[in-house]
């Protein structure tokens, strides 16, 4: 499995496409502003809307473990900055 598993990994690994609104090279606010817009569309339109999953993508792409886990937080706990 773990062969199989890494190989298929890496054939279908793609990286988070270039997004003009975000041109400069520090990628943060594009990393939270994916992560926020994927929570709002899950909140808008369902967790079966399919589309929604882009933006997940996207920002487990850019976006530090770490930071993720920390908003996760901030979320669960009622404490994130802005409404969603």
């Amino acid at each position: 499995m773990g062969d199989d598993h890494v190989k298929t990994a890496l054939e279908n690994y793609t990286t988070a496409p270039f997004d003009a609104r975000f041109p400069n090279t520090n990628q943060t606010k594009n990393c939270w502003q994916n992560y926020y817009d994927y929570h709002r569309c899950l909140k808008l339109k369902g967790e079966d809307y399919e589309p929604c999953e882009w933006f997940k993508k996207v920002y487990k792409s850019m976006c530090p473990f770490a930071w993720v886990e920390n908003w996760d937080d901030q979320r669960e706990n009622g404490t994130w900055p802005s409404k969603i």
